[in-house]
């Protein structure tokens, strides 16, 4: 800062102090506008599911988990076909579905690969008869 020796130095001084006081202070404003927008519970969640949706090693972890769920719950509703009070077939359910549920959700792209071959195969089939 330059040494002020008159009283016009010193009034342009605090014109400019007062200038750059004004221009932070509308900066502050906005940020603190900014940051109440970015907190509001709608604007967290529209991030998070936007963050999610675009992340894709998250999102085949999450498709992975749920597929794993999915089957392992549908194997054991098979593997306890009819309302049987029998403790042995409810705990083969029970190891059944974590089995396959902890299968399906570790392996997810092999799971993924041989479904679009069975997919395709029977594409083709029904190709070949038209």
């Amino acid at each position: 800062m330059e040494t002020i020796t008159s009283s016009a130095e010193l009034k342009n001084a605090i014109q400019r102090l007062e200038v750059e006081q004004a221009i932070d202070g509308q900066l502050l404003k906005e940020q603190f506008y900014m940051t109440y927008e970015s907190l509001k519970p709608i604007n967290l969640l529209r991030n998070t599911i936007y963050e999610i949706t675009t992340s894709p090693h998250l999102l085949d972890s999450i498709l992975g988990t749920a597929a794993g769920l999915a089957t392992g719950y549908l194997s054991r509703k098979v593997a306890m076909i009819g309302a049987s009070g029998n403790l042995f077939r409810k705990l083969f359910g029970s190891v059944m579905q974590l089995g396959v549920t902890t299968v399906v959700s570790q392996n997810p792209e092999k799971i993924k690969s041989i479904g679009q071959y069975i997919f395709q195969r029977i594409l083709h089939k029904k190709r070949n008869e038209f």
